[in-house]
């Protein structure tokens, strides 16, 4: 018999808030509205709305939901370095700081604090991402207000600090899912069809599930129907007489 107490017990939740304390950072998360001969690009939420339904096309076996699993990972790994190679840059101008001179943190006296509803790993990886921004803006703009680095420079890197995550949002932008399954794949049917022809043909390790997002869930296919009281009558064949050893019907 199962335990009563387990039968009674919900889902595990726990409340999440991020805090971010520059402007460049909170426009990232809003993101950037369309204007003329510019596409708008979504922020930091909708990137987040996006992965949920990502990681919910991978659960129910579509083949190019993992196949944009694996893309988004890439590029979240690649902004990751990115953003890195800045702040090192940064790192090695702050050491010229005399030790005789003491700086503490650039920390808003205001910051802005934001619920998280996140169901998706690669959107926490996101998050962390413009966590890491928040923090370069923070000492681009102390590193400027302390002679440290000129205007110009200050610019160009919280410049391009923000189009590494534009450009991560943008791509996740093209994700769009037609609910295709890998039985629809193998069918070729309209779905199919549909799908092949907005995101071309996927690798052979795909389409057989050897190869996923770290983050992939777990495959959740549909149950085939359950077998109706027809289904369950003999054959025809059942019937008739058995044969004996010569192929031949018993005779009586």
């Amino acid at each position: 018999m199962p335990d009563p107490i387990q039968l009674n017990l919900g889902a595990l939740r726990s409340a999440m808030k991020l805090t971010l304390h520059t402007h460049h950072a909170a426009r990232i998360w809003h993101g950037r509205p369309g204007s003329e001969g510019k596409n708008g690009i979504i922020g930091l939420s909708g990137f987040v709305g996006i992965m949920n339904k990502m990681k919910r096309g991978a659960e129910q076996d579509d083949p190019y939901s993992d196949w944009w699993m694996i893309r988004i990972e890439g590029k979240l790994e690649s902004s990751k370095v990115a953003l890195a190679a800045i702040q090192e840059e940064l790192g090695q101008i702050m050491a010229d700081v005399p030790d005789a001179l003491s700086i503490g943190d650039n920390l808003n006296i205001q910051p802005v604090t934001l619920p998280l509803f996140v169901n998706a790993q690669l959107g926490f990886m996101a998050v962390y991402l413009l966590t890491q921004y928040d923090d370069l803006a923070r000492r681009l703009l102390l590193a400027h207000h302390t002679a440290l680095i000129g205007r110009r420079d200050m610019e160009r890197w919280l410049d391009e600090g923000g189009h590494i995550l534009r450009s991560l949002f943008g791509v996740a932008q093209q994700y769009k899912s037609f609910g295709t399954t890998r039985e629809d794949i193998a069918a070729n049917n309209a779905k199919a069809r549909e799908a092949i022809a907005c995101f071309g043909e996927l690798p052979q390790d795909i389409l057989d599930g050897s190869r996923r997002s770290e983050f992939a869930p777990p495959i959740v296919r549909s149950k085939p129907p359950a077998a109706t009281p027809e289904d369950e009558q003999p054959d025809e064949a059942t019937d008739s007489a058995p044969a004996n050893a010569s192929g031949r019907e018993a005779e009586g």
